[in-house]
């Protein structure tokens, strides 16, 4: 296939001024965007006046409506669940918290914004406006969109989880629900608590999985709608596997299996279609009529993608776009169920996106909205893949940014960025805001996967377990030496820097390596990990509690040993740390402690405190001032 010719030409930029704080704290004004099955309306999560609303825009003119939510609520997710309806969800600033929280709720609303409607969720069947029907009734309850039903456009799938549940999780169900009136008729209900379901292309509900309160994930299949439920995988036997989508025949079902597997419906026989070769997928793209699949996506370190089926029009399609954008990251977002149209996100390490229109009549891609049109691609940093071998020969993976224009220089002042989670979560080539804005004021950043980050194979992931300030911190020790070594960073201008488990490890640094790093910063982060059992939201479940066993371990000693809180006395790095007052996940007490006991040993550190902010900061004036304030610290300790 031939390369498809661009509606926009570049335009030669002049010299970059230095790009202000205020632009890399700004959200996205376009995050999502997909194309409706007819192909003739676009949705999308957009920002008007400080509010994230639904734009719905009719293509044939490019004029369009805002679907503005209640006062106070914001569109969390979208997505288009009948040829001209879409069903949405919101969340609000509860508690006085900045962001958004999820109310459960889902909403529908016609592509020309007419009957909006709570279908499901505590306020529905409520009265909000005279085109309204009270059918629905209101339901203390969470809804997720399970699938949108093909050969039914007045209904869809939903997955519905009670509130009155215990700690340990709801048993979800699954619901047939009108897109107009809201009424639901149960369809399945789940056989364990925290699962999420499958259905075929024919919209019947035959897979339910999750993890168990003993963090194991268990697989259960049913060969139509009144069958039992039967599990037919177990993690406690050795092997964790994840159903994703149908095959077009709907006789066999692809799996995550650290790679790519492939179940026989009738034989139960699972059978490995692409290993990965130490990536884990990241994405299995499905066929525009949304029937199977064609293509894996995976990221060892830029993203990759290998084809499933090189015969389909899909697959000739995206090669031919990765052509006509090199070096860029090509994806589908959406498109038309005829194949005619289809929204394409291009994106890279320093461009956070930008969506195009590819029209197969016109055999054109058009440029339709930019995520944060502020950027300007030329004057961000790149982000520079290694990987090198830690000190027990563990291969390790991570990204080098330079500052912009300084592809090649040597000896800078190094910004190591440990990322949080810390298991399942890693660092990818793509824009990230606290990267860039560190780089535009001169700081090379250094980010690895150590073991236990996700993304590349089971085992990996596993290796870090019991491994907080033991291998997962030498990992990120080794990584610090590598850039040394490579004449990247100055020794003498190293500081360490991470949010949630990236805090701690940015403490635990400066106190296991107290030569080593001139300052660290501690956002949100852990200090104290025997805590982690008495506080927060993670320990208020048997599965929370268990969680943390399986990953923390319980020896109180180690604990103690490995907590940064009680090591101060070797601490030589200067110390900032940033605290969210609301923060539910790592509670405020963590940093406070910290923060008490340095003053105790009359120890200076800087301090950062928003009342209002949760587990990172999402206010935009409020994480303008984060920069400021953490440039100003680095300025200061290793600065230019």
């Amino acid at each position: 296939m031939r390369s498809l010719p661009l509606v926009l030409c570049a335009l030669a930029a002049p010299a970059a001024a230095e790009v202000p704080l205020a632009d890399f704290a700004r959200h996205p004004q376009y995050e999502s965007v997909e194309i409706s099955p007819e192909g003739d309306y676009l949705a999308a999560s957009a920002i008007v006046a400080g509010r994230t609303v639904l734009s719905l825009i009719h293509l044939a003119d490019m004029k369009g409506v805002n679907v503005v939510p209640r006062e106070g609520a914001e569109v969390v997710t979208f997505s288009w669940v009948a040829p001209h309806r879409v069903m949405y969800s919101v969340g609000e600033r509860i508690g006085g918290l900045e962001t958004p929280i999820s109310t459960g709720e889902l909403y529908a609303v016609n592509a020309d914004g007419s009957n909006a409607k709570v279908l499901f969720g505590y306020r529905a069947g409520e009265d909000h406006g005279a085109t309204l029907i009270k059918q629905a009734a209101p339901e203390r309850a969470s809804g997720v969109l399970i699938a949108a039903l093909r050969d039914d456009p007045r209904h869809a799938l939903i997955a519905t989880y009670p509130w009155n549940s215990s700690a340990d999780g709801a048993f979800g169900e699954a619901q047939k629900i009108d897109l107009v009136e809201g009424t639901k008729a149960r369809v399945a209900t789940a056989p364990q608590r925290n699962t999420r379901f499958l259905a075929d292309n024919k919209g019947v509900v035959r897979f339910a999985w999750g993890e168990d309160a003993d963090n194991k994930l268990k697989v259960y299949f049913r060969a139509n709608d009144g069958a039992q439920w039967e599990r037919v995988f177990d993690e406690s036997d050795g092997k964790r596997v994840e159903p994703i989508r149908f095959n077009r025949a709907g006789d066999a079902v692809w799996f995550d299996c650290g790679g790519i597997c492939k179940w026989d419906v009738a034989t139960r026989k699972l059978d490995v279609v692409w290993s990965g070769n130490g990536a884990e997928i990241t994405g299995l793209l499905d066929t525009f009529d949304d029937m199977d699949a064609f293509a894996v996506r995976s990221e060892p370190s830029r993203p990759a993608l290998t084809l499933l089926d090189k015969s389909a029009a899909e697959a000739s399609l995206l090669v031919a776009l990765m052509q006509q954008f090199p070096g860029e990251d090509v994806t589908f977002t959406s498109s038309s169920r005829d194949g005619k149209k289809a929204v394409v996100l291009v994106r890279s390490d320093s461009d956070p996106g930008a969506f195009y229109l590819y029209d197969a009549d016109k055999k054109k891609v058009a440029f339709l909205l930019a995520r944060r049109p502020w950027i300007k691609p030329e004057q961000m940093a790149a982000k520079d893949p290694f990987e090198f071998a830690a000190r027990d020969g563990t291969k390790l993976h991570g990204f080098l940014t330079r500052p912009p224009g300084k592809a090649d220089a040597k000896n800078l002042p190094l910004v190591v960025f440990v990322h949080g989670g810390p298991y399942g979560v890693r660092d990818r080539w793509s824009f990230d805001p606290y990267v860039q804005a560190l780089a535009s004021r001169g700081y090379a950043v250094l980010q690895v996967n150590f073991r236990g980050s996700g993304g590349y194979y089971r085992g990996f992931e596993k290796a870090g377990y019991h491994e907080w300030g033991g291998k997962m911190q030498d990992d990120v020790t080794d990584a610090t030496n590598w850039a040394v070594a490579q004449g990247v960073a100055d020794p003498k201008r190293l500081c360490i820097f991470g949010g949630s488990y990236g805090g701690y490890a940015a403490l635990e640094g400066a106190v296991k390596e107290p030569d080593l790093y001139k300052c660290t910063i501690g956002y949100v982060g852990v200090y104290d990990l025997r805590l982690m059992y008495s506080r927060g939201d993670i320990p208020q479940s048997k599965f929370g509690e268990n969680y943390l066993k399986m990953v923390l371990g319980e020896n109180q000693q180690e604990l103690d040993e490995r907590s940064p809180i009680n090591h101060l006395d070797k601490l030589k790095a200067k110390v900032m740390l940033i605290v969210g007052g609301s923060d539910k996940r790592v509670p405020p007490v963590q940093g406070e402690n910290l923060h008490n006991s340095l003053l105790k040993r009359k120890v200076e550190h800087e301090w950062l405190y928003e009342r209002t902010e949760g587990h990172g900061y999402y206010d935009e004036k409020h994480l303008e001032d984060f920069f400021q304030k953490v440039l100003a610290f680095l300025d200061r300790n290793i600065g230019k």
